[in-house]
């Protein structure tokens, strides 16, 4: 079965063909343009994929896209499935407080529980970065921090002299001392942010540890990713299209 599954994420639109594990005509588009835009963007993006797929999964963490997206994908007749807390099947909520979870994150875990092992710590590198823990018990929780953009942006944003940077500024960062203003920024986000996983890892894996839990199997995923990927390849499993894969999942098991 090929489902059309759509992620609308802070920053921007991901979008694909999911059959089981494998994601082909994949792209992205903005999550803001102006209203005006909208019908034709989303006919760019999605008119010629609908006669190859079964169905729509999707998942939103931007309600006021919802319903635009919705009005414009029911016009094709074919079945949709919005995820949310409350039609998840087969994943179990161990979370006060489920209604709070975002659905991308959702999606995630369910990935990781029908194609993978728990328990897992899936880390979602996008405008901010989120630790997911699935276990025996279902998804417990998690950890949300400044992602790479977040970071490179907020420095260039709330100073008057430091630069943007740029993916590519952040993929060989040489030495420990930065020896002009870029240097030193490149340092303090690629290291930095290296060290804040390291660091969130640390503590995810003690808590387990502690309750006497199997050691869990690391996923990575998310656009940022791949600026770190060299170190963190050998640290996690990445899965590109880790999202549109659970939402596809999902869409089967609700059938």
């Amino acid at each position: 079965m090929k489902i059309l599954c759509i992620d609308v994420g802070n920053t921007s639109v991901h979008y694909g063909i999911a059959e089981k594990q494998t994601v082909t005509e994949s792209g992205h588009f903005p999550t803001n343009p102006s209203q005006s835009k909208l019908s034709q963007i989303f006919r760019e993006a999605f008119e010629h994929l609908f006669p190859k797929t079964d169905g729509i999964s999707f998942c939103s963490v931007v309600p006021k896209f919802n319903e635009p997206l919705l009005n414009y994908l029911r016009l094709t007749n074919l079945p949709i499935f919005h995820l949310t807390h409350t039609n998840c099947k087969g994943l179990k909520l161990a979370y006060p407080r489920p209604e709070e979870i975002g659905q991308d994150r959702l999606a995630n875990a369910i990935a990781a529980q029908t194609y993978y092992s728990v328990p897992a710590v899936i880390i979602d590198m996008g405008t901010a970065v989120t630790l997911d823990i699935i276990s025996n018990a279902g998804y417990e929780g998690g950890i949300i921090a400044p992602g790479l953009e977040m970071m490179t942006r907020y420095l260039h944003e709330q100073t008057a002299l430091l630069p943007k940077l740029d993916e590519s500024d952040l993929l060989q960062v040489e030495g420990a001392i930065g020896k002009s203003t870029l240097h030193a920024m490149q340092l303090g986000v690629a290291v930095g942010f290296s060290g804040m996983l390291e660091a969130l890892l640390k503590k995810v894996f003690a808590e387990l540890k502690h309750r006497n839990s199997s050691k869990p199997i690391v996923l990575s995923t998310g656009g940022s990713t791949a600026n770190l990927i060299r170190k963190w390849e050998q640290k996690s499993l990445f899965v590109k299209d880790l999202t549109l894969i659970g939402l596809a999942a999902i869409f089967e098991q609700t059938r």
